[in-house]
């Protein structure tokens, strides 16, 4: 067990997808209790929102959402520009700690500034940090990954307790637990925000920043690839 967790970078093992998931989670629920019902990661609710939205007629709620999908699209395209340019540079080579650094500041910038700035603009700020995320660390265990959206996430943990409890395959019941463990991480990030909201109001964003320095300090310690 110990040597095949060792074939694994740190930013792909279970406890690091864990703390992304965790993440990810109170990225969410901080949003959605702060900032209108809106989602800074899963876009696909804001898109089902933003027709929820029209069907009433009430288009002004439209362009909150509007606002967190394009922001979310433009903070892909700022990590795949980092990733593009770390790529072509020989001397930086640890991309994912600069990732989640840029991360880790975006998100106290919220916190010392969240009061003061409208909600669109915090949600848009947070929103970047989502699809930062998501486009950065998209593996786990060497297989494909996601921290932000659970749906695929359920489809394959029904996949594998079939494969894994039915069928027979050891390797399915490993996934299926992984799998597991994130789903769950997921929802504990989203539960606590969902406690720290009512008493720290903006500042408890800072929670998922100190998270967010945490996976970053995993890395930075005795970093491996």
């Amino acid at each position: 067990m110990q040597a095949q967790t060792q074939a694994f970078p740190r930013h792909q093992r279970l406890y690091f997808g864990a703390l992304l998931a965790g993440i990810a989670g109170s990225l969410d629920s901080y949003t959605y209790l702060l900032h209108g019902g809106v989602f800074s990661g899963l876009q696909t609710g804001n898109c089902i929102l933003i027709g929820v939205e029209v069907s009433k007629g009430d288009y002004g709620q439209v362009l909150k959402y509007i606002v967190s999908i394009l922001a979310f699209i433009l903070g892909a395209i700022i990590i795949r520009f980092i990733q593009y340019r770390f790529e072509l540079s020989d001397s930086l080579k640890r991309h994912e700690i600069f990732v989640l650094i840029y991360e880790c500041v975006l998100m106290v910038v919220v916190a010392l500034l969240g009061t003061h700035i409208p909600q669109m603009m915090a949600t848009a700020i947070l929103s970047i940090v989502a699809a930062g995320q998501l486009q950065e660390f998209r593996q786990l265990k060497g297989g494909p990954f996601t921290s932000l959206m659970m749906t695929g996430n359920l489809r394959t943990l029904g996949e594998s307790l079939f494969n894994g409890w039915l069928v027979g395959q050891s390797k399915a019941r490993s996934k299926a637990i992984d799998i597991g463990t994130i789903i769950l991480s997921f929802v504990a990030g989203a539960v606590l925000m969902g406690l720290l909201v009512p008493m720290l109001k903006e500042l408890a964003i800072v929670c998922s920043a100190v998270m967010v320095a945490i996976t970053a300090m995993i890395l930075m310690v005795n970093p491996e690839r």
